[in-house]
């Protein structure tokens, strides 16, 4: 499915209504509460059956590094709904965000090392909508749902 030791990114395309129990479970155990969520999660076959459970509501694959610096300065929230800054990572972790980022990926650290980090992102919907098939196809047909590989990029820097 995807390479080991990467971070994957999910984002939540479709809404709750007529939702399995089972299927809303997974999402409150990935913390996708709302639609535009985005989480960060490493590519492990734990959270591999959780992805499988929810493939058909969400996109998902490879983040990079500068994707997720911009989401995590753009859209990064403390409690409170604060936004996070440079500052408030050297105050609590003594280093900048920049290493914070390349720790991250070398699965160093985790997101929950920053006190009152909120872990999922809210997004806007994308610049110029979904793909043109819509939200209720995979990306392989044309949609929006599913598995993308490194073009979950695209998607998360259209809704940052």
């Amino acid at each position: 499915m995807m390479e080991e030791k990467q971070r994957i990114a999910i984002v939540r395309i479709r809404g709750q209504a007529g939702l399995h129990p089972r299927i809303k479970d997974a999402f409150k155990s990935l913390k996708l509460y709302r639609k535009n969520y985005c989480i960060v999660v490493p590519n492990t076959p734990s959270y591999h059956g959780a992805i499988k459970k929810v493939k058909d509501f969400t996109a998902f694959g490879e983040i990079d590094k500068a994707t997720f610096t911009k989401l995590l300065q753009k859209r990064g929230r403390l409690a409170g709904n604060k936004l996070i800054s440079d500052d408030y990572i050297k105050s609590k972790l003594k280093i900048d965000i920049k290493t914070f980022v390349d720790d991250f990926f070398a699965f160093k650290r985790e997101l929950k090392d920053v006190p009152g980090f909120k872990l999922f992102f809210r997004l806007t919907p994308p610049r110029g909508g979904f793909e043109r098939a819509g939200i209720k196809k995979s990306y392989a047909v044309g949609g929006a749902l599913g598995y993308r590989g490194k073009d979950i990029n695209k998607l998360i820097t259209r809704m940052i």
